[in-house]
């Protein structure tokens, strides 16, 4: 199509030829050595071109299992699917699954070339046992049925030039499809969305919202409301693309003056106060794991929607989806390339529309809060209940009473190393001379709450990660009444570390590293479970065959190797002290 459409430079097709003069017209996208070597597409490629009638821009996704996130990206930001069929293998796994992809990221405006027609004869009867195939498909998705266009690409026949079949009409060609295909989400026809990505003072002291609209349009004269809030507030003023205008729709970068000004900083949302957006900290989501690092409910993640960041993570896994069968699979972590329905929650509130209502802001992703990798796209299929029936209570006694009442102030001293680092050892040691010196403490014990609290809980990563959450709460919530608490816990996982600390806040943690050498731990084992570990009597067994992620920066480091507990407790008594001693007035 490129090619015959001339948008594609004459010395640029000849490098698109083989030795035996046939042209490869794979080379015109396939940009990497790689996938020009293997035959494959690996990356997602960019193409610009245009006809009179129309401009496009072709983004050419690989098909294989494996580079399923790459399908994702790339169906995320079309408007419409030109999806290809061997005609000799008909619907394939590969088909399945990409049309199951455009189906979650919202391309419903599909074409199916069925191509190599040439191949079966141009058997119409072939033909139309694939139409039947990809009929039933859409269904079982709940799409539109696809257009279908038989052809021979390489000839360019139903896609440049007409197809006919024996003794039938002339087709439509592709190309004539794509110059009158509708895109799949018309955003002008939906409610104003304007997600407000930066705040500036104009020259006159006043304050503008700057942002690209999201869905809808916008007039000066109009009220706007923030999303959150329910405030509702004027434009008195606009640019858009730094021109003065009276108008703007969507996809138009915008720079509104509101009277009277109100509080929209980055990732504030506007919208038309008739028809606010959910505002809702829960949310079931269709979700695409992209990490080679295995989603872990309540391990926390950085979730971005529209311009809006906030610390989120995965409550549970519901279902995983088979894209091929479309059937609902069990399981509770989601590997890279797995689809799944999920339950999240974010640490605040954020403003969405279902994705079924609007494609723009029903969508968000999912990123690494250590690496920055972007793990996860997802869309949001509609807020749960508990998010808007949960409203949180505030005490007529503060933790500042509760505080002021025990002559100290609260903190959480978090103990971390492997099993016979000597963590419980120096823990109990520590709250005995805190006990001697007057304070309230009370000690937080790993198999203590496994007895209890987390004896539900095994040992594998999903299950640490939510050992640790409950025992972060636990921790809070004594915090809260005044207390210092020593949490003696291996806690093997950086971010789970991460997210105790964020819960409660720099003031109240203290990560305490209990460095001891495996080796140690090993020869000290008290209670057998190295043992049993090296027998293969004991999975997951942290430090043999499940990881331990060292703090990278600890606010106390206690080598147990160059002291004695005793010796190690007065250290970290000492520190507690002095961080829980009342503040002077």
């Amino acid at each position: 199509m490129l090619a015959d459409t001339g948008n594609i430079e004459d010395d640029r097709l000849a490098r698109a030829d083989t030795a035996d003069g046939v042209r490869d017209y794979a080379r015109l996208v396939d940009g990497l050595e790689a996938e020009r070597e293997q035959g494959i597409t690996i990356d997602v490629c960019q193409r610009r071109f245009a006809t009179p009638r129309r401009q496009f821009v072709v983004i050419d996704s690989p098909g294989h299992v494996q580079y399923t996130r790459n399908m994702v990206a790339a169906a995320s930001q079309a408007d419409a699917g030109l999806l290809l069929v061997d005609a000799r293998l008909g619907v394939s796994e590969q088909t399945r699954r990409h049309t199951a992809i455009c189906a979650l990221m919202g391309v419903t405006r599909l074409a199916v070339v069925i191509n190599k027609m040439d191949l079966v004869d141009h058997s119409q009867t072939r033909f139309a046992a694939i139409a039947n195939e990809i009929a039933i498909m859409a269904d079982q998705l709940g799409l539109p049925r696809p257009d279908l266009f038989p052809a021979v690409a390489t000839l360019g026949l139903g896609v440049i030039s007409p197809y006919r079949f024996a003794g039938g009409p002339t087709l439509q060609t592709v190309l004539d499809w794509l110059e009158q295909a509708a895109p799949s989400g018309q955003s002008a026809d939906l409610p104003l969305r304007l997600p407000v990505s930066l705040v500036q003072l104009d020259d006159k002291g006043g304050r503008r919202v700057l942002g690209t609209l999201a869905s809808g349009a916008v007039s000066v004269g109009d009220q706007v409301a923030i999303a959150a809030s329910g405030m509702v507030t004027s434009v008195t003023g606009m640019l858009v693309a730094g021109t003065p205008a009276v108008t703007a729709a969507a996809g138009d970068p915008v720079s509104l003056a509101l009277d009277p000004a109100v509080d929209a900083g980055r990732g504030a949302m506007l919208a038309s106060p008739a028809q606010r957006p959910v505002v809702a900290d829960q949310f079931a989501a269709s979700i695409v794991w992209f990490s080679d690092q295995p989603a872990l409910p309540g391990r926390s993640y950085l979730l971005r929607s529209g311009t809006h960041w906030t610390p989120a993570s995965i409550t549970s896994v519901r279902h995983l989806v088979d894209p091929v069968s479309q059937n609902h699979l069990a399981g509770q972590v989601l590997h890279a390339n797995a689809i799944g329905l999920v339950h999240i929650w974010c640490s605040e509130a954020v403003a969405f529309d279902p994705f079924a209502s609007n494609r723009t802001t029903g969508t968000f992703i999912l990123v690494d809060r250590l690496s920055n990798e972007t793990v996860a796209a997802g869309v949001i299929r509609h807020p749960l209940r508990r998010a808007q029936n949960i409203h949180p209570e505030r005490p007529t006694v503060t933790a500042a009473v509760r505080a002021a009442h025990l002559g100290q102030r609260p903190v959480v001293a978090w103990l971390t190393g492997l099993s016979g680092s000597g963590k419980s050892t120096i823990a109990k040691a520590a709250e005995q001379k805190l006990a001697v010196a007057g304070r309230a403490t009370y000690l937080l014990d790993g198999d203590n709450l496994r007895h209890g609290l987390n004896r539900d809980l095994g040992f594998t990563q999903a299950d640490r990660v939510e050992n640790i959450r409950r025992a972060g709460e636990v921790a809070r919530l004594m915090a809260d009444a005044g207390l210092i608490v020593i949490a003696s816990f291996i806690s093997p996982f950086e971010r789970e570390r991460m997210m105790v600390r964020e819960l409660l806040g720099p003031d109240l943690f203290v990560e305490v590293f209990v460095d001891t050498p495996l080796a140690v731990c090993e020869a000290r084992d008290p209670k057998g479970l190295y043992a049993k570990a090296r027998g293969g009597l004991l999975p997951n067994m942290t430090g043999i065959d499940s990881p331990y992620e060292p703090p990278h920066d600890p606010d106390l480091t206690l080598d147990t190797t160059s002291d004695h507990a005793d010796a190690l407790a007065d250290i970290l008594a000492g520190l507690l002290l002095s961080r829980s001693a009342p503040q002077s007035d």
